[in-house]
């Protein structure tokens, strides 16, 4: 009976270390999304500072701080002052976060700033730091595409895991500038990612300005051509996409929800117009908005943006 019962604990141990690997290298899924881990609480402000600078479309002036949930402002163009911007913008997410970078990479000016050092969870926007990691160390350009075009989990887990889980973010901030952009506090939870519209902006500008013309090449063309639904089923051509219609953009999108702060994020980021611009919007809302209504609110915010974006 002792042998038996030694076999039997065992058993059980090695069980629960098989699960646990199980866990750490697979995302959390959710019903809202079906997307990626978990999302943590997102740190920063509540601020919602907005700043505006000339660009091709139009220009503004004027300071102001306004509040990052405000219900109450009336929608008004997004080129119409700070003041105007940042109100009409967070009336566009009444019950959530929104922030915003807009940079004309022509003029080499940002156009417009909104709340843009606020921290969010990445969801699968740390999938640009996977690829350029993996992409470095000889992984497959089949596979980082896939990762890319669908929003693939399963394989950001796979590449997550093989080239350094948390040290893969680690090499982002020291190669691209980064300075509110954190590791998941749980390594294994990849989505979980601390990062702002500011540094996702680095990101990008790393992307077409810096980059190994080889890593350039087929992340801009994984960019170009996102599958309409993700890996998990999820429609991802909310936000960029939906406002500036096809053959217009290069995006990655990101979506999570819902425990433990019962928040949706849901991000769109990419370049558009022929690459001249980089437009980042984060925004962090209620799960009780569910899916559907987030995605509207988010497309309403980048429409409201499109003005600035005519050439």
């Amino acid at each position: 009976m002792r042998k038996v019962n030694i076999v039997f604990l065992v058993g059980l141990c090695v069980g629960a270390l098989a699960a646990l690997v199980v866990v750490v290298a697979t995302p959390q899924r959710h019903v809202v999304t079906a997307l990626g881990p978990a999302p943590v609480a997102a740190a920063g402000t509540d601020r919602s500072t907005a700043e505006v600078r000339d660009s091709p479309a139009a220009t503004t002036s004027g300071t102001t701080t306004g509040s990052a949930a405000a219900g109450t402002a009336k929608t008004k163009p997004a080129g119409a002052g700070k003041d105007n911007t940042a109100q009409a913008l967070a009336s566009l997410v009444p019950d959530g976060h929104v922030s915003v970078v807009v940079y004309d990479r022509q003029d080499k000016t940002t156009v417009l700033s909104v709340d843009a050092d606020r921290t969010y969870t990445s969801a699968s926007l740390v999938k640009l730091m996977i690829a350029f990691q993996a992409l470095d160390n000889g992984a497959d350009p089949a596979r980082v595409t896939e990762m890319l075009e669908r929003s693939d989990d399963n394989t950001a887990s796979d590449l997550w895991v093989t080239y350094g889980w948390g040290s893969i973010v680690d090499n982002a901030v020291r190669r691209m500038g980064l300075t509110g952009t954190h590791p998941p506090a749980s390594p294994g939870h990849w989505g979980d990612t601390q990062i702002t519209a500011d540094d996702i902006t680095k990101i990008y500008r790393y992307l077409v300005e810096e980059a190994p013309e080889r890593d350039r090449t087929i992340i801009l063309a994984a960019l170009h051509h996102p599958t309409v639904h993700g890996a998990d089923g999820i429609r991802q051509f909310f936000g960029i996409p939906d406002a500036v219609g096809p053959g217009n953009f290069a995006v990655k999108q990101g979506w999570s929800c819902c425990e433990p702060d019962h928040s949706i994020m849901l991000h769109t980021s990419g370049l558009v117009y022929d690459d001249r611009f980089i437009v980042t919007v984060l925004t962090q809302q209620p799960a009780a908005a569910d899916y559907t209504k987030a995605s509207a609110q988010l497309t309403a915010v980048v429409k409201n943006l499109v003005p600035l974006l005519k050439k």
